[in-house]
C-alpha cells in the first residue's frame, strides 16, 4: 500500500498560471478543417513549451475554438512569462484570430 503525503516547508509554494483562449479559424469549412488547425497548434505548443494544453469548448463549431493551457511553477514571474510567450506564439499563427483570452494566476 502506498501512502501519498504532502510536505510543505515554510516558503515552499506552487504558482499555477492558466489561460483560456478563444479564437476564430480562417478558411475552416468543416470540423475536419478545424481539427487539423487545432491539433497542429496544440501539438506545436505542447512540444515547444512545458505546458498542458487542450481544446476545452466550442467542440462542434467549425470556425471557433476555445483552448486552455496551464503552467505550474514556483515563481510568479516565470509563470507570467511562460503564459505570455505561449499566447504570443499562438497569436503568431496566421490561420487564426484570437477573439478573447482570460489569464489567471493562482
Amino acid at each position: 500500500m502506498v501512502h501519498l503525503l504532502s510536505f510543505c516547508k515554510l516558503g515552499d509554494y506552487m504558482i499555477i498560471g492558466s489561460c483560456s483562449l478563444d479564437f476564430y479559424i480562417y478558411n475552416s469549412n468543416s470540423l475536419k478543417d478545424k481539427r487539423h488547425v487545432v491539433k497542429s497548434i496544440i501539438d506545436k505548443v505542447r512540444n515547444k513549451f512545458n505546458v498542458s494544453i487542450a481544446e476545452v469548448d466550442q467542440l462542434d463549431s467549425w470556425s471557433n475554438c476555445t483552448i486552455g493551457f496551464v503552467c505550474v511553477s514556483n515563481n510568479t514571474s516565470h509563470t507570467n512569462r511562460v503564459i505570455s510567450t505561449v499566447l504570443n506564439y499562438i497569436e503568431g499563427d496566421g490561420r487564426i484570430e484570437i477573439t478573447n483570452n482570460i489569464i489567471e494566476i493562482l
